[in-house]
């Protein structure tokens, strides 16, 4: 499965502003591929506006459709106005591991939960127009053995492929790669194993 992603690096982010009713919403969006990652950007939120009003969140650390690895905070406002409106821009954009806050600094006016609720979509709706994003391979890890002589043909295969080798470990007896295998592509490992002339060993990915 292939999706897009915010491309951003670790600890950076993209910050936008909106204003409603002179209430100012400033919507923070980070790549979040783990829950740490969108803490991180929400402690960050809340030290540089320590006097906001609320700083709303939402965040799927995984896949568009993730069930597991999400959440939403309205952070105060009224029950469902804010977080859940927030989240559900997230995941109607199709885009993953991302985390958002919206700060918001109450204005004067009250908007009532309509109001609030298009208020904080439309923060993470404009911020996510201008976020550069990347697309990503879901991948699960696969162990290969090959003696020293193929392990350049096997890692020259990999690169054919797009298929990365994420460590090598070297033994007496060979070398064994870690291969970040495309979850969605059949494990299909003939043409290698007819390139290494039958040296080759599938080890159990979980195998320590």
């Amino acid at each position: 499965m292939r999706y897009p992603v915010p491309d951003l690096p670790a600890g950076e982010w993209r910050e936008t502003e909106l204003e409603v009713e002179r209430s100012r919403f400033i919507a923070w969006v980070c790549h979040a591929p783990d829950t740490a990652a969108f803490e991180a950007l929400l402690a960050e939120a809340r030290r540089a506006h320590p006097n906001a009003s609320h700083h709303c969140s939402a965040f799927i650390a995984g896949p568009p459709g993730e069930q597991n690895a999400i959440g939403f905070s309205d952070d105060g406002e009224p029950g469902g106005t804010a977080g859940r409106p927030m989240y559900q821009v997230l995941e109607g954009a199709g885009i993953g591991q991302a985390g958002c806050v919206v700060t918001r600094y109450f204005g004067g006016t009250k908007l009532g939960t309509g109001g609030l609720a298009r208020a904080y979509g439309q923060a993470v709706n404009e911020a996510l127009e201008t976020l550069p994003t990347r697309e990503v391979t879901e991948r699960d890890p696969l162990r290969l053995k090959v003696d020293f002589a193929g392990e350049a043909q096997a890692r020259a295969w990999c690169a054919e492929r797009d298929i990365p080798v994420d460590a090598a470990d070297y033994a007496a007896d060979g070398v064994v790669l870690t291969l970040g295998w495309p979850r969605d592509t059949e494990r299909d490992l003939s043409a290698l194993t007819s390139r290494l002339k039958g040296r080759l060993e599938t080890l159990d990915p979980d195998a320590a």
